[in-house]
């Protein structure tokens, strides 16, 4: 059976924990796979070999930082097909939706090649007599990240890149319920000329994450999961006088207005909420649909639903594939199989789906759950999976209460061809990503990506400039250089005489 390791000081380096997990493929439910569960000891070894790099890593040239980064991007575009095929093999997802995820990470990194500009700092001349005054970032040394099963590649990507090309070093510890790609992405970086110790993956569960927040050498943690999750990275690191970025669940809301094309909003609905399984924190999980045409939409939802092949995800042919574990799976089902006793109409029930020759696969079909109840589980909860419910209002102003009352705020979407309602709607709805006629609004690499409310604990968002942000702290030097032509000027206790 294949074993995954961890990389740490640039080289694989065996478990030592005498801790297993096991990794499924979620198509076969066959245990594909071994990875090392980390031991304290393990992690602290790899915060060890991240220190020792950042003594010279932390003060390397920003030429020397992107010429690698630069190789990197063009070693991972190279071998995204192999990184697409690893998450599949692992997560489940099609591979068209893999190496999408894998393109979006690519974002990142070209961000971090751009890094020369979004370091530069400021200065201002003579604010008194020849004395100047400089802003200037600096790394924060050793920091580490927690990324979800969800995207193995993408948001590594989303944390790491711009990390090391701040100066810092970084300790990853990635999902193990499909660890392969992180691992590929390190090996990447080394080959790219990362120099040993810069990035490090320890795979492992909870032993090791709680090993990271409380580590007296990392300065900062990234995470990217539940919200129950982000709220405990965020207390627990906080604690421990880290810098925390903790990005949580969400339920994400697509308003549909009455002048809206519907068959536009139909079509973004199925996209949003059935892709990758809806296992993604932006997913649309929830329609809002405004007046008298709820059941014009619910119908038109339901025509493309049906349609949606499930299959393995290195078929050709499947447009969604199994989720990521049996457990999983039986939980997802059951916000379906209650739906009806908490007075939703169910739709279409995916429940029973099964693929032929892959009977002991994780699979679920597309679920649509109509006239659903603000109390009820299935509205309540982050379901992850592909399970959409729509909720109906008479107005906007009742939807966009509706919304707004949701304890998440992660994205939300506004379908309508009223320039007036669009803009109202993004200035009044309590969400971190709005999209008007976009249903799923992740940001560019450029712009940053985070929600609100329960959706984000820490004040940065990920990636952009609030990345670059995350990953610095400012310092400011006020320098005087005496004229040569002067003598000593004396001592003076009061303020600089700046007017």
């Amino acid at each position: 059976m294949k074993t995954v390791n961890h990389w740490i000081g640039g080289k694989t380096v065996e478990g030592a924990s005498g801790n297993w997990g096991p990794v499924t493929d979620p198509a076969t439910g066959e245990v594909t796979t071994e990875v090392a569960l980390a031991s304290v000891e393990e992690v602290d070894a790899a915060v060890a070999a991240a220190k020792e790099a950042y003594a010279t890593w932390g003060t390397s040239s920003l030429a020397q930082r992107t010429a690698v980064l630069f190789r990197y991007r063009a070693l991972l575009d190279a071998r995204r097909d192999d990184i697409a095929a690893l998450i599949t093999a692992e997560h489940g997802k099609v591979h068209s939706d893999a190496l999408g995820e894998v393109a979006r990470g690519l974002e990142i990194v070209e961000l971090a090649c751009g890094i020369t500009t979004q370091l530069k700092g400021e200065l201002s001349t003579q604010v008194s007599n020849r004395v100047d005054v400089a802003s200037i970032r600096q790394p924060l040394g050793v920091v580490a990240g927690i990324t979800p099963f969800n995207f193995p590649a993408m948001v590594p990507m989303w944390m790491f890149p711009l990390a090391v090309a701040c100066g810092n070093t970084f300790v990853l510890k990635p999902s193990e319920k499909d660890p392969s790609a992180a691992n590929l992405l390190a090996e990447l970086a080394a080959e790219a000329g990362l120099p040993d110790g810069v990035l490090n993956v320890v795979h492992g569960d909870k032993v090791a994450v709680d090993a990271l927040l409380a580590h007296p050498d990392v300065a900062a943690v990234s995470f990217v999961g539940s919200t129950p999750i982000a709220r405990y990275i965020h207390t627990t690191a906080s604690a421990n006088g880290k810098r925390v970025q903790a990005l949580g669940g969400a339920k994400n809301h697509m308003l549909v207005l009455p002048d809206a094309d519907l068959d536009a909003a139909a079509d973004a609905a199925v996209s949003a909420a059935y892709g990758s399984a809806g296992e993604r924190c932006m997913a649309i999980s929830a329609v809002v649909a405004v007046g008298h045409i709820a059941d014009e939409l619910v119908e038109k939802i339901r025509e493309r639903a049906e349609k949606i092949k499930i299959g393995p995800g290195n078929d050709p042919t499947s447009e969604m594939g199994p989720l990521i574990t049996k457990a999983h799976r039986d939980k997802v089902a059951s916000y379906v199989t209650g739906a009806a006793a908490q007075g939703a109409d169910v739709v279409l029930d995916g429940t029973g789906h099964t693929v032929d020759g892959f009977e002991d696969g994780h699979w679920i079909g597309l679920s649509l759950l109509d006239k659903v109840s603000t109390d009820s589980d299935a509205y309540r909860d982050e379901i992850f999976g592909p399970v959409l419910c729509v909720l109906r209002t008479e107005t906007y102003e009742e939807g966009l209460e509706l919304i707004n009352a949701s304890p998440f705020g992660n994205g939300t979407a506004v379908f309508t061809r009223d320039g007036g309602a669009a803009r109202r709607f993004q200035l009044e709805v309590q969400a971190g990503m709005v999209g008007v006629n976009v249903p799923i609004p992740v940001p560019v690499g450029y712009h940053s990506f985070g929600g609100w409310k329960d959706s984000l604990f820490g004040d940065h968002h990920i990636y952009g400039n609030d990345g670059v942000h995350f990953y610095t702290r400012g310092k400011v030097v006020t320098t005087r250089w005496p004229d040569p032509s002067e003598g000593h000027l004396g001592v003076d206790l009061g303020f600089p005489r700046n007017h």
